[in-house]
């Protein structure tokens, strides 16, 4: 099993703690990876990172694909690829209703045939082995739409990518996380529960065999979770440390009937607590959300606690198929992590 770091996106200040990467780097971490919402931006952190280490692989996580044209996607992945020495990794996902219509001023749409359209697109430019032409539900290349000039003309890549370089998909719904399996190289699962492995392992099969995938293919798939790490003598208050997060996903990131993360609750069997969860969150009451988590799915979806009440949990881990540990926590659980993985 691997080790990888993830980065939140920024609050109202923007800063990345190098001390914490480079030690990750140091400790042997296979990578770390940047984020973006509605406020900073996941390229330029990988950027950045990539210029201070040498090393650890970076990557994105997510890089949203409503914010960017496949196209400018590719360009990007390519630079930041060919500037790190082969380090990056494209990790992308479509995000939900509200920031794809609210911010980034996009339809949401059918986020199944728009993502497959979009890595389709960016892996012919990786390939580079014609000139791009591309018409699907979404993206037309050459555009030929009404108001088009008409002069437009398929293109190949001037910049000679990688076009082996990773691609990963952020995805939690039995679709999303079939085709996952079916165009990419790994998968980027949050609130993931590795007791829920039967069911995820499930939907990887029917994606790897939409695919064609062979067994070998299928081995070399990167199942990474996101994974809220934090050590410490009182559980009570490690667990304290994860619940707001849980709480504002599972209550508030989304509508009622459009909330993939509380869907991702009542998978799990926590239907009562998802509903109240979200009542509580809905209507401003965050705090009381926050305590409206059970401890029992904040065990299921985080490693919180003594260093050795951490090593048996993550027993539940490294049995269940899962090849990269994506840690979410402050120095001492990228320590503690080593540690005890590594």
């Amino acid at each position: 099993m691997k080790l990888a770091l993830t980065l939140n996106y920024s609050g109202a200040a923007m800063a990345l703690d190098m001390t914490k990467i480079l030690e990750a780097e140091r400790l042997g971490y296979a990578s770390v990876w940047s984020a973006e919402a509605y406020g900073s931006d996941a390229v330029t952190p990988a950027a950045w990172i990539a210029a201070r280490t040498e090393t650890i692989h970076v990557g994105t996580a997510i890089m949203q694909i409503p914010a960017r044209t496949p196209a400018m996607t590719a360009m990007t992945a390519m630079t930041l690829d060919a500037l790190s020495g082969g380090r990056f990794r494209l990790g992308l996902g479509v995000s939900g209703p509200q920031v794809v219509e609210g911010w980034h001023g996009q339809a949401f749409g059918k986020p199944l045939a728009k993502t497959r359209e979009y890595v389709e697109i960016v892996r012919s430019i990786l390939r580079r082995d014609k000139p791009l032409e591309f018409r699907g539900e979404y993206y037309q290349i050459p555009y030929a739409g009404a108001d088009a000039t008409g002069l437009g003309k398929p293109l190949r890549s001037i910049l000679h990518g990688r076009a082996g370089l990773p691609i990963y998909v952020a995805a939690v719904g039995p679709r999303n996380v079939a085709l996952a399996a079916e165009i990419a190289d790994g998968w980027i699962p949050v609130f993931f529960s590795a007791r829920s492995m039967a069911m995820f392992r499930g939907w990887l099969d029917e994606g790897f065999r939409a695919g064609g995938r062979e067994a070998g293919a299928a081995r070399d798939f990167d199942v990474m979770p996101m994974v809220p790490v934090v050590v410490g003598d009182d559980v009570a208050a490690c667990r304290a440390a994860v619940t707001p997060r849980l709480a504002l996903y599972v209550g508030g990131m989304g509508a009622r009937g459009r909330n993939f993360y509380n869907d991702i609750a009542r998978r799990y069997g926590y239907e009562e607590a998802a509903k109240r969860i979200q009542d509580l969150y809905l209507s401003g009451r965050k705090d009381e959300a926050a305590a409206a988590v059970p401890d029992a799915l904040v065990d299921e979806v985080a490693l919180c606690g003594p260093r050795e009440r951490i090593r048996e949990q993550l027993t539940e881990w490294t049995t269940s198929g899962v090849t990269t540990i994506m840690v979410t926590g402050d120095t001492t659980a990228v320590r503690t992590m080593a540690e005890l993985v590594l």
